[in-house]
């Protein structure tokens, strides 16, 4: 049994979500709810499962990870099929290249606990926590979107015409950017992008609209 916990505004629980669903993998969800106030990823329960109290956290038979990469990484490994890296071993650089550009150096600086931390530490309101929100998707978009726009690998996705892992790092940080209303005017490839994934089945089903953990409007 496979059983995904995560938080439907998880950005890292979404990845999984799409690579899930392109793999067409089945799963079991499992809602922890990361809102404070409620904090269900710092329960006694949860810490058993993963000690560093954060989603997602994947099961699958006797296998138990946490870190989306990770996870994302042993999927392509167990279950090759509608393979999410290319081929060829520079190609597949290239789409980690992307991967990592969100995964590393804008997702953690907007987290939801870095987001948290200027708050409390430095009494950050809302229009500072937004200004900082805005600063770092506007740095890495203008560096992917420069990479996309001039690469010959780029097609109706990130690379080629079949969605990669870079599309699975994309979307959801596209989502959460439109969520804390960042401009996006500046970003068309990305844009275009982000809307043939919207046409997939996989990413609408990862939606974080369409989670079962989603609070009704």
């Amino acid at each position: 049994m496979r059983i995904l916990y995560g938080y439907f505004r998880s950005s890292a629980a979404y990845r999984v979500r799409i690579a899930l669903g392109l793999k067409e993998l089945s799963y079991e969800h499992s809602g922890v709810n990361l809102k404070p106030g409620v904090s269900e990823h710092k329960s006694e329960d949860y810490l058993k499962l993963n000690p560093q109290g954060r989603v997602p956290y994947f099961v699958d038979g006797d296998v138990a990870i946490s870190q989306s990469p990770a996870i994302l990484e042993y999927l392509e490994e167990a279950y090759p099929d509608a393979p999410l890296l290319p081929s060829d071993m520079a190609d597949r650089a290239y789409v980690r290249q992307l991967a990592s550009l969100i995964g590393c150096d804008v997702h953690p600086l907007n987290n939801l606990s870095v987001l948290m931390r200027i708050k409390e530490q430095f009494g950050a309101d809302e229009a500072a926590t937004n200004a900082w929100y805005h600063h770092w998707i506007i740095e890495g978009f203008t560096a992917l979107e420069a990479m996309l726009s001039n690469s010959k690998h780029t097609g109706r996705f990130c690379f080629g015409d079949t969605p990669s892992m870079a599309d699975v790092y994309l979307v959801p940080q596209v989502w959460n950017a439109r969520r804390f209303n960042t401009p996006l005017e500046a970003f068309p490839t990305i844009l275009r992008i982000d809307e043939a994934c919207q046409a997939l089945p996989a990413f609408i089903d990862a939606a974080p609209e369409n989670q079962p953990d989603t609070p009704p409007a």
